[in-house]
């Protein structure tokens, strides 16, 4: 069974014992509320090492080849358990063939979501309206840690797991990211404009481009999925809807390209480069 066949969500980690050829491609859509209690999977050094070192991370289990046990006492690496030390081969078991691991696979318990009441008032926040492929999730975080956004907002149905693939391609941004899952999106963006937040839809079809925009902190970019883009009740509730101009023959980009983009505008705008 392949990735695409598995449900993943922000609010929990992966299930127990993520079987043969579960590491890759896109995730199952959810059709209920029910949150995953299993651990998180990580894996590949940058996300295992980044996750070793969070506090607020607790690890269960930890994997490693002899090469990456080696590499992590050269490095003066904590491990913070006792590792077992396995055959890169049963990784490949646990994770699939597809799954690039570097010989380390970690469990652990999945970080807290904090309250939509505690986001910073100052800085960027992005907010995802059902983006479901944790390829396009994990990139996006990896932007936000990079331009040291405060936190992204995200629904608790449709969107997938902070675990497995979406870790490996947040490659440790989801240790230093805050995520706040919502139940429903329109009424968390409703509570953010209540609280000050400039909420700034993204949309080809936006009135204005965005670069053109008078932007003010605290900012929210609120980024829709792939070919549906934003949900009509979440274009009405947001602020301003922009769209992104560009002067080549391609109008449109991958979501987590169009993040990127967005957030190198809102932080240039904001005069948070420096």
């Amino acid at each position: 069974m392949g990735d695409r066949d598995r449900k993943q969500h922000f609010r929990g980690g992966g299930r127990t014992r993520p079987s043969k050829h579960r590491e890759s491609g896109r995730p199952a859509r959810r059709d209920s509320s029910e949150a995953s209690d299993g651990p998180v999977i990580l894996y590949g050094w940058h996300t295992v090492v980044a996750a070793l070192a969070n506090s607020q991370r607790t690890i269960r289990k930890l994997w490693l080849s002899e090469n990456a046990a080696r590499r992590l006492a050269d490095d003066h690496i904590d491990t913070r358990v006792t590792p077992e030390i396995v055959r890169p081969a049963l990784i490949d078991q646990r994770l699939g063939p597809d799954a690039v691991h570097q010989g380390l696979l970690a469990e652990a318990d999945p970080l807290p979501s904090p309250d939509i009441h505690s986001l910073a008032q100052e800085g960027i926040v992005l907010v995802l309206d059902q983006i479901t492929d944790p390829h396009n999730v994990g990139a996006i975080l990896r932007s936000a840690a990079a331009f040291a956004v405060k936190a992204i907002v995200t629904t608790a149905r449709h969107s997938p797991e902070a675990t497995g693939v979406l870790a490996k391609s947040a490659s440790g941004a989801l240790e230093l990211v805050p995520l706040v899952t919502v139940q429903n999106l329109a009424r968390a963006l409703t509570e953010m404009n209540d609280q000050g937040f400039m909420t700034v839809g993204l949309d080809s079809q936006g009135g204005e481009n965005l670069a053109a925009v008078t932007l003010r902190q605290p900012l929210a970019l609120v980024l829709g999925a792939e070919g549906k883009g934003l949900r009509q009740l979440t274009r009405e509730t947001c602020t301003v809807v922009a769209r992104l101009d560009m002067p080549g023959e391609i109008k449109s980009l991958n979501v987590s390209n169009a993040a990127a983009l967005a957030l190198y505008i809102g932080a240039s705008r904001l005069g948070l480069m420096g």
